[in-house]
This record gives C-alpha cells, structure tokens and sequence, in this order.
C-alpha cells in the first residue's frame, strides 16, 4: 500500500476541511457513494480522520442504484459490509426518466444530476444527516469554472460549502484540493471495487471531458496550470472583474468578504469544534498551490 499518497491526500483533504469549517463536532455526515474512484477515496479518507480527530462525527454512506442496465452494485454493498460502515442503498429508476426527457444526442448529465440530488437530499434529512459529503475533486472544480466560463457567461466553480436553496441541506466537498491523478492511483492502489457509469459514461460527446483534455494539453506547456488555476478561484479580486454588483459592495483595496461558498472566516466558528488538520500548519489561504498541492 501506497502510505506517502494516503497521506498526502489525507493532508489535502484535512486543509480543505479546516479552510471551509467542514466538517464540526457532533456532524452526522452523509458520504455519497457513487461507484466511482473519488467517492471511495472520500469515505476511506473521512474514516481514517474520524478514527484520529479529537472531535466526534459520524458517517454514514449511501448509494443510489438508479435503474442502469446491467447495473450490479454487489461488489459495492460487500466492501461497505467487510469493512462494517454503515450505509444505505436507495433503489430509484432514474435512467428510464433520464432516458424519455433527453433528447437524441444531448447530454444526460443535468437531467440526470438533478434527479440524483433530489433523492439524496431527501435520504439526509430521513438519515438525520447534518452535511452531504460529495466526492468532487480539484479538477472537477477547474473543468467547471471553464465550463460555465465558456458556455452559461458566469465565472463559478464549485464551492467547498454550499447550503442548498431551500436551506435543508448542507453539501461539502473535501476533496477539492486532491487532484484526480492521485485519486485515480490511490484507488488502484486501494483495489477499491469500481462500478461503471452506464449513462453518461457512455456518452462520447461530452464538453467537460474535451476540457478535460484541453487541460492535458495545456499541462504539457504550463506545468503548473492546474495548481494556478485552483489557487485562482480562491484567489477572487471583485473590482478586477466586470460585474457591476461586486465594484459598487467592495471598498477600494478590499478583498471579497467571503471565501467561494459563502463558508465562515478563518478563525471561531461558534461552540462546535471544527474538525483541525491532522498533521501540518494550514496553508495560505490565497495560494493553495504553494501550500497545499505543492507539499
């Protein structure tokens, strides 16, 4: 087994979640489970801190079988028994929905998407859960903030913390600082029992995986282009930007006032602990890179 990249992604995983306040004393967290390499690598990494930190959280997996063909989800209900976690698997026919909504050659992933976190966000709530733990990586991050840059005209990736709009759930991603290189070696590393995507993965016109390998191309030019990128979008200077709305709020000189996701400040966090990093001082906040990625 691989100890230097565990814990390395151990580390990454404990910044993100000490930066953003993520994960408190007494949180019930629900870990989605999808199947995939980032979501095993989450709930390995969140049990291997739950075991160490000096606060008390539990978790809880849940997966959602939704009606692929050919779906078998039993190598993934026997890892979770093996290794005694608690978790629930919710059985909803998502693909025949998914399938009579989109038409011919578009993409299923919005449709697709929304069906899934309307379930889950429901599952939370009759769990008792306190966070939604999703296992969106740096590059899932970088890939959107292009996305939504190229295609919707707004400058947004993914937050670490997000309250939903109906203000029911909290969702949190602790894995925005690990790159999906050493996740995707970390889970061959792990043997973890990878389910197959039979719908959109199926797909082969797909924009976020072309961005995907614009990045590739451009990683051969630019080293470092993916560091510098995530260190940007938490790196926001509002009167550089165009929006009329962020010049007129911020002061001259100021920075933004919250960081993405509208988590709290750096510091108190009321009367429940936050989890602290299991390891290293937190890095600068402004340059996840140099402390962060970079170690």
């Amino acid at each position: 087994m691989n100890s230097v990249l565990e814990k390395k992604l151990a580390r990454q995983m404990g910044h993100c979640i000490r930066d953003f306040g993520l994960v408190e004393d007494g949180d019930r967290v629900m870990v989605c489970l999808s199947g995939g390499k980032d979501s095993y690598a989450l709930i390995h990494l969140l049990e291997r801190a739950r075991k160490k930190a000096p606060i008390r959280f539990e978790l809880v997996a849940v997966h959602l079988d939704q009606g692929h063909p050919g779906y078998d989800g039993t190598p993934l209900r026997s890892w979770l028994e093996e290794r005694g976690y608690e978790h629930r698997i919710l059985s909803e026919d998502t693909y025949t929905v998914v399938k009579r909504n989109v038409p011919e050659g578009k993409t299923y992933c919005s449709v697709c998407s929304r069906l899934r976190r309307g379930i889950l966000y429901n599952a939370a709530e009759e769990l008792g859960c306190t966070k939604i733990a999703l296992g969106h990586h740096r590059d899932d991050a970088i890939e959107t903030l292009m996305l939504n840059m190229m295609f919707t005209g707004s400058l947004g990736a993914m937050p670490a913390r997000l309250v939903s709009d109906d203000g029911r759930n909290t969702v949190i991603r602790p894995l925005l600082y690990c790159a999906e290189r050493d996740l995707a070696e970390f889970a061959e590393d792990q043997a973890f029992p990878i389910l197959p995507c039979d719908l959109c993965g199926s797909q082969d016109n797909l924009w976020r995986q072309q961005v995907k390998r614009l990045l590739g191309d451009l990683e051969t030019r630019i080293p470092d282009v993916r560091e510098s990128m995530l260190a940007a979008i938490g790196n926001v200077r509002a009167r550089h930007l165009l929006d009329p709305r962020l010049t007129e709020a911020t002061p001259e000189g100021a920075s933004t006032a919250a960081p993405p996701g509208g988590a709290p400040p750096a510091g108190p966090r009321g009367a429940r602990r936050s989890l602290p990093i299991l390891g290293d001082a937190p890095p600068s906040r402004t340059r996840p890179s140099g402390g962060i990625l970079g170690q």
